[in-house]
């Protein structure tokens, strides 16, 4: 196979079966969420109330797509949306005390379950992976550059 096929579709079947891996897991332990859905609240939990547009910018995904999970969190009783007082074209997105209670639970399942994915590859050989997808991610768009965007959009938690 063409090396340039393999890596489309070994990324393409890597990001699938990712997914579904994840997902998997959160079923398996009663948690009804997708690991798209999961990101949304990581980032809610990591930085508190933000616009539906903010969470685009921290995911890059688009606002409609952010919509759609959102409203699946909304349907799980994980977010709730609130007008923004200071523009009220704008909905705020918070947690719910539902949410908060199964933070530590869920994360502890998505963070193992990746500890699963990756265990065996050397820490080294992470660390260009890393390097690699980024530079991908550069050829595609000179406005993605992931290891600037890890500095600008850092979390307010350190693990």
């Amino acid at each position: 196979m063409i090396l340039n096929k393999q890596v489309g579709m070994f990324l393409n079947l890597v990001h699938n079966r990712f997914k579904q891996y994840v997902a998997g897991i959160f079923e398996s332990q009663g948690f009804n969420i997708t690991p798209e859905q999961f990101l949304v609240m990581d980032t809610l939990w990591d930085e508190g109330v933000l616009t539906q547009q903010q969470i685009a910018d921290y995911l890059l995904k688009d606002k409609n797509s952010v919509v759609k999970l959102v409203d699946g969190l909304e349907e799980r009783k994980l977010v709730r949306r609130v007008s923004n007082p200071k523009d009220r074209r704008q909905n705020l997105i918070e947690v719910t005390e539902y949410a908060k209670s199964i933070q530590g639970k869920v994360t502890r399942l998505a963070m193992d379950a990746v500890d699963h994915i990756i265990k065996g590859i050397p820490r080294e050989d992470m660390h260009k992976f890393i390097s690699v997808l980024s530079k991908m991610a550069e050829n595609m768009s000179n406005d993605i550059d992931l290891m600037a965007l890890a500095a600008k959009y850092p979390t307010k938690k350190k693990q």
